[in-house]
């Protein structure tokens, strides 16, 4: 069982805790949600991406963190179960599963996340904690919150926005971009922009009491005001004091198809996976246990990510390979990301390809995709 460390440079962390905003439109990662909700996306061979932001906060030294659901989240509650892989098991505080609005309002058209919030009401009333962080789950980062959270209470900050500066953005990928004054005060912000006007996008990191997020989400909802960002965050930029933090380490935002293929071939790096896995603690996830993968004769791996019970008798190259992968002889796999128990037919060549999981390639098959825009192939396909 790990021991988070709860201080840091005197900044304690068991006054802060955590909502994770699942209840977010999903889409833009087509095939991949259409069965499972954003947080339980599979990610860099054996994680899912809610592993990375329930990492980061127990990391960090908290201890209290809601979930907020919206639909389709049968295989992220298999997965986290009662948090026990991040110590968040426990009888004070630890995880806490928050139902989706329409749960209470069967016969209410959904208007937006702050009506999540507005529902699980009481979780953030009873928790004793003063301050809270909120985040979404398509943030590959390794976030220590402790600095950020230091700086905020330093500065006096009202709201305080994570945000990493980028130099060259991702194609076919949203972001939520913002514009900062020489201290680094937020003086804009703007939602899925076509152009890229500022260099600065936000890492959906917000920090801020709990008593001013919940007069906020008040406020907003008596307006008939349902977006967080848009509402709550962009919408109080003249009336609060909102400054920006930089983080200056790797972070990925999945926004697209593009940005979740490249983002899981970016593994590949030494650098960006020591970056994620190494730096400001371990990311946990579920065990399974496997056997380590075989590679029989004539077998071939050149610059992969391979997971545990994959069996390889043909020849992978550039990709990532999640658990109980096989890859018989003759079969070429290229650029690819192959989930969980998928199977590549003998002889079959794959390019730019994503397979979710369960797929089987039949002998003599060929798939290619874009580097841009890789060919998807749903969950339980035989082709």
């Amino acid at each position: 069982m790990m021991t988070p460390i709860y201080k840091k440079n005197g900044t304690n962390m068991n006054n802060v805790m955590a909502i994770i905003n699942n209840a977010l439109d999903e889409s833009f990662l087509d095939k991949l949600t259409d069965h499972r909700s954003l947080a339980s996306v599979p990610f860099g061979g054996r994680y899912r991406m809610i592993d990375f932001p329930l990492s980061n906060l127990v990391n960090s030294g908290i201890s209290n963190v809601g979930l907020l659901l919206q639909t389709k989240y049968r295989s992220l509650m298999d997965h986290i179960g009662f948090g026990k892989v991040w110590d968040l098991d426990r009888k004070r505080n630890g995880l806490f599963i928050l139902p989706p609005a329409h749960i209470y309002q069967a016969n209410r058209a959904y208007k937006g996340d702050l009506q999540n919030f507005a529902s699980n009401i009481d979780y953030i009333k009873r928790s004793n904690q003063e301050y809270v962080i909120i985040g979404s789950p398509n943030l590959i980062a390794n976030i220590d919150y402790r600095d950020a959270f230091k700086y905020h209470i330093k500065n006096k900050n009202d709201i305080t926005i994570i945000y990493r500066k980028l130099d060259i953005f991702r194609r076919d990928t949203n972001y939520t971009l913002i514009n900062t004054d020489d201290n680094d005060r937020v003086i804009d912000m703007k939602v899925n922009p076509r152009k890229n006007f500022y260099k600065k996008i936000s890492l959906q990191r917000y920090i801020m009491k709990k008593e001013l997020l919940l007069d906020i989400i008040d406020d907003c909802i008596s307006k008939g005001e349902w977006d967080f960002v848009k509402n709550a965050i962009i919408g109080n930029l003249n009336k609060l004091k909102i400054y920006g933090y930089p983080f200056r380490s790797y972070a990925a935002v999945i926004n697209s198809i593009n940005g979740y293929y490249k983002s899981n071939l970016e593994l590949l790096k030494p650098s960006i996976w020591q970056n994620l896995f190494l730096k400001n603690g371990p990311i946990y996830t579920k065990p399974k246990d496997e056997a380590p993968s075989s590679y029989n004769n004539g077998a071939q791996a050149n610059n992969v990510l391979i997971a545990n019970g994959c069996s390889i008798k043909g020849k992978v190259e550039n990709s990532v390979l999640f658990r109980g992968v096989k890859v018989q002889a003759g079969a070429v796999v290229k650029n690819s990301i192959i989930m969980q128990k998928s199977e590549i037919g003998a002889n079959s060549n794959l390019k730019n390809v994503i397979l979710d999981k369960g797929v089987q390639i039949t002998a003599n098959k060929s798939l290619q995709g874009d580097k841009n825009h890789p060919l998807i192939i749903a969950k339980n396909t035989i082709i």
